[in-house]
């Protein structure tokens, strides 16, 4: 599911079965990330399906990437290896004006 900006976060923070999920690269992290959040790199192909695939699917995940494009193909994987709930941040994070943390 697609969410603008305001509706993703305020729906994240209020989720107490929240996972925040970056899938850039380790070097767009460099920019910052979104306070709490866990990285996988979607473009590492299969590992990146390993790594999911260890993740709880009872979990709610807010995804997001640089512009909104990888994280929406993120949460479609997602889905079909059975996660129920992912969100995808519309417009990712370049256009993010909530909090940020140093990586």
């Amino acid at each position: 599911m697609n969410l603008i900006q305001e509706d993703w976060w305020a729906q994240a923070q209020a989720d107490d079965n929240a996972v925040i999920l970056d899938v850039r690269t380790e070097e767009e992290c460099l920019d910052g990330i979104i306070p709490g959040a866990l990285n996988i790199d979607i473009y590492k192909g299969q590992g990146f399906i390993y790594q999911v695939d260890e993740l709880d699917k009872s979990k709610n995940y807010y995804v997001y990437c640089k512009a909104g494009g990888r994280s929406a193909q993120a949460c479609h994987i997602m889905n079909q290896m059975g996660f129920a709930h992912t969100y995808n941040l519309m417009g990712g994070f370049s256009e993010w004006e909530g909090p940020i943390e140093e990586k």
